[in-house]
């Protein structure tokens, strides 16, 4: 008991640290709690040897999945149905182009640069092929631009590109199967009941100090996860549908909104931003800089190789072209899932693993700074007051 309550006091310890100093930087609280992780998990492992935080212990597993569910069904939520069908084309097109140019590429310079198995490439494409949803949504949150036309467009394009990666990994690596096509039945069909259950529970049992909202939602995602394990999938991928689903239902509700914000935030996501900190080895990026350097170079390059062209062949966003170039480069989630997925599958080794998921937490925190430093579109909040 007393190492699990000092386990949790460092992460509070350190979630306490990264509020002040991103209030002082002005730079996403995602961010910091990424970048002070990473110091923390240094300086901890460097002067306190002895002190050993278990990261892949059942509750701090379990808080940083249930944190993943919520910030991907809250992204989810931010979008509505009738904006999607205006603007699905935009999404369906940069999203493709988002995923298909730093699949390929990414995956040709581990095969033919580095010389790395063609699994362990094609693996690595993955890896490098997707945008992060949470840090995405965070910035966009924390920029007053989720309700813009702009910010739901962004939230769908990340999806976009997300549900290729994962459904390619399930493509190549795991059998489609008929328990496969009965998952994507499964969420389309829940996802079409829960708009209407929530309806009646939240207007019977809702609007109490018992958080029934909450705890109902939580069981539908955890409910929904079980189903995307089973499969070989994984849980957070559902629980964007089940934002969409809702948007009409929980996201006209500014109060609930706020208060799943606040308790996923400010109790939830430490343990997943501050978690991917940790993972990341210091000595593994300082001794493997160069390609890490060239992996995180490629992906933000390739990435905009593959959206920029879609941004003027389609008029959209060209004055916000940088800042969606850089928040498309972002990766966290889906990309340290699927490092992960490589590793226990004996697809990559320890030593790719750990530059992969280096250069997967320096793609969640630079091209996001450089965006929200010199590139954020305040005219568009301008515009939407």
């Amino acid at each position: 008991m007393e190492t699990l309550y000092t386990a949790t006091f460092t992460i509070v310890l350190l979630a306490v640290a990264a509020a002040m100093l991103a209030y002082y930087l002005k730079i996403s609280i995602a961010l910091i709690e990424i970048v002070v992780g990473i110091i923390g998990g240094y300086l901890l492992n460097r002067w306190l040897p002895a002190y050993h935080l278990d990261l892949n212990s059942a509750w701090f597993t379990m808080l940083a999945s249930v944190s993943a569910l919520m910030l991907t069904f809250l992204a989810g939520l931010e979008l509505d149905a009738e904006h999607i069908k205006q603007e699905w084309r935009t999404a369906l097109v940069i999203g493709l182009a988002s995923f298909i140019t730093p699949f390929l590429a990414c995956g040709a310079i581990a095969y033919y640069g580095f010389a790395w198995s063609l699994q362990a490439s094609l693996l690595t494409g993955l890896v490098l092929s997707t945008t992060s949803v949470a840090i995405v949504y965070g910035s966009l949150l924390e920029g007053g631009l989720t309700e813009t036309d702009y910010g739901k467009t962004l939230l769908a394009i990340c999806f976009v590109t997300d549900f290729c990666t994962v459904m390619t990994l399930g493509l190549i690596f795991t059998p489609f199967t008929f328990y496969t096509i009965l998952f994507f039945i499964s969420v389309l069909f829940i996802c079409a009941i829960l708009p209407v259950l929530c309806k009646i529970l939240f207007a019977k049992f809702g609007r109490k100090p018992t958080a029934f909202e909450f705890k109902f939602i939580l069981l539908a995602l955890i409910l929904l996860g079980i189903f995307a394990i089973s499969v070989g999938y994984e849980p957070v991928l559902p629980a964007f549908f089940v934002g969409i689903a809702l948007s009409n239902i929980v996201g006209n509700d500014s109060q609930l909104v706020k208060s799943l914000q606040t308790t996923t935030f400010g109790l939830l996501t430490p343990f997943y931003f501050i978690r991917a900190g940790f993972l990341v080895s210091v000595p593994v990026l300082l001794t493997s800089s160069l390609p890490i350097l060239i992996f995180l170079a490629a992906k933000i390059f390739f990435k905009g190789i593959g959206i920029s062209p879609c941004i003027s062949f389609m008029n959209a966003f060209k004055p916000e072209r940088m800042y969606t170039l850089l928040l498309m480069s972002t990766g966290l989630a889906f990309g340290s899932i699927a490092a992960l997925f490589g590793l226990t599958h004996h697809i990559i080794n320890a030593n790719q693993y750990s530059l992969l998921i280096a250069v997967v937490v320096l793609s969640a925190i630079v091209p996001a700074v450089f965006a929200n430093l010199f590139f954020f579109p305040k005219k568009l909040i301008q515009n939407n007051h």
